[in-house]
């Protein structure tokens, strides 16, 4: 991002700084306030939404900034804003409607509410930014629609998997490698893990049990690399992905059917391997006077090459996207078109008639990706859509759930967009 920093030392000698709304000041919002305001000159965290103030408030003090406007409407805010004081609001739509904002990060990981920030960061003509791959893999497609008829940029975030994913993606290309696998490295995957086996985890990591158990049932990676599914158009090899073990990233050349990787690539992982956690990319590159050097720089014998990246820093590096949207008008990651993978709602355990499912990272249900045709085919209810379903019939441990197997709840913005999203994208 070395042309970012530059732009960024610009508009810092402007007095012109990059105006964030910060929607979120859980473990990832507080780490971002504190990185733009402490180590970024050029940007500023103008205004936090969030539904505890003092959270917000909390976010700003660990930044070392102890003068704080509590706004009740978007008037005070955008004076806040203008006088380059800072803000903070319960409301999040204060954000999006407020002048001055230029960009929205929206780092909550809720499906509906998030989908209300986004769609109104988009009608109000603000570039939004989101480290939510759960909303991104359900309704990103339609919301890339808005983005685009508004002008502003919707993008996954830069740290986060899938933005460090395509930028490893963009980066091999550059250099004259075909991409034909984009890979996650993980450490543990059970998909039967709920918020009771990992509130040991969750505590000691600072993040809640279930965020903790959407990481180790699969579900978040399923959700990752969807987003880099629908960014790029790559598929999966078989529901779920293959995700062999292994011990060293470089390995990852020989575990993957290369029939499938050659037509049109798939998103997959690797389980286990050092150096992780990170991310890869294999390359596809068979010019003979190509070999030696490969060979020479230690990248194997080709001709697939694994590229990597040993580490994600989410809250250090999603920053940079915000930037990238405002400055540059450029997308860490956004859907191609319509969804090209999703992920289906599968029970974790046996499910009773009339019992209501509940949120991602929980007791009911784990996430699996599938390319998109065949859960159409089979009406597979997406896990984004699937809190608050409630269910019309039992259902069997490791059974995919249908949209026909629930009653949705009433008025959800998320199930809108999703069924426009269906029918905009339908052929």
């Amino acid at each position: 991002m070395i042309i970012v920093d530059t732009a960024l030392k610009k508009r810092a000698a402007e007095n012109n700084p990059v105006n964030v709304g910060l929607v979120g000041a859980g473990y990832i919002g507080c780490g971002i306030t504190l990185q733009i305001e402490k180590y970024l000159p050029g940007m500023r965290v103008a205004a936090i939404a969030n539904r505890t103030l003092r959270h917000a408030e909390k976010a700003y003090h660990e930044a070392g900034i102890d003068s704080i406007t509590r706004a009740r409407n978007v008037s005070e805010l955008e004076t806040a804003i203008a006088r380059k004081k800072y803000a903070v609001t319960e409301d999040a739509s204060q954000l999006c409607a407020a002048d001055g904002i230029d960009v929205i990060i929206e780092a909550t990981g809720h499906v509906e509410f998030s989908a209300h920030v986004a769609f109104q960061a988009i009608r109000n003509g603000k570039h939004i930014v989101l480290m939510n791959a759960e909303l991104d893999a359900t309704v990103g497609p339609i919301l890339k629609v808005y983005a685009d008829k508004a002008g502003v940029v919707f993008t996954t975030g830069d740290g986060d998997q899938p933005g460090v994913m395509m930028n490893l993606y963009r980066f091999v290309s550059s250099i004259g490698y075909q991409p034909v696998l984009l890979g996650n490295i993980k450490g543990l995957q059970d998909r039967y893990r709920t918020p009771e086996t990992q509130k040991g985890f969750a505590a000691k990591a600072g993040i809640s049990p279930q965020m903790a158990t959407s990481f180790a049932d699969g579900t978040k990676i399923s959700m990752e690399n969807a987003v880099v599914a629908n960014a790029t158009g790559f598929t999966v090899g078989r529901r779920g992905m293959h995700g062999p073990e292994c011990k060293h990233v470089s390995e990852a050349v020989n575990l993957f059917p290369l029939e499938q990787m050659m037509s049109g690539g798939i998103v997959d992982y690797i389980l286990g391997a050092e150096p992780g956690p990170g991310v890869f990319v294999l390359g596809y590159n068979d010019h003979p006077a190509r070999k030696p050097y490969m060979q020479y720089f230690k990248m194997g014998d080709g001709p697939l090459y694994p590229f990597y990246i040993p580490y994600h820093l989410p809250h250090l590096e999603v920053p940079l996207t915000a930037a990238r949207a405002v400055l540059f008008n450029d997308a860490a990651g956004a859907p191609l078109a319509g969804l090209v993978c999703d992920v289906i709602t599968t029970a974790k355990t046996d499910l009773k008639k009339d019992s209501t499912l509940d949120g991602i990272g929980g007791f009911s249900y784990y996430g699996v990706i599938d390319n998109s045709d065949i859960c159409r085919a089979e009406n597979l209810l997406p896990v984004g859509l699937a809190e608050g379903c409630r269910l019309k019939r039992d259902i069997a441990k490791d059974q995919a759930i249908s949209y026909d197997d629930v009653v949705l709840p009433g008025g959800r913005l998320c199930d809108q967009l999703r069924a426009e999203q269906d029918d905009f994208f339908k052929s």
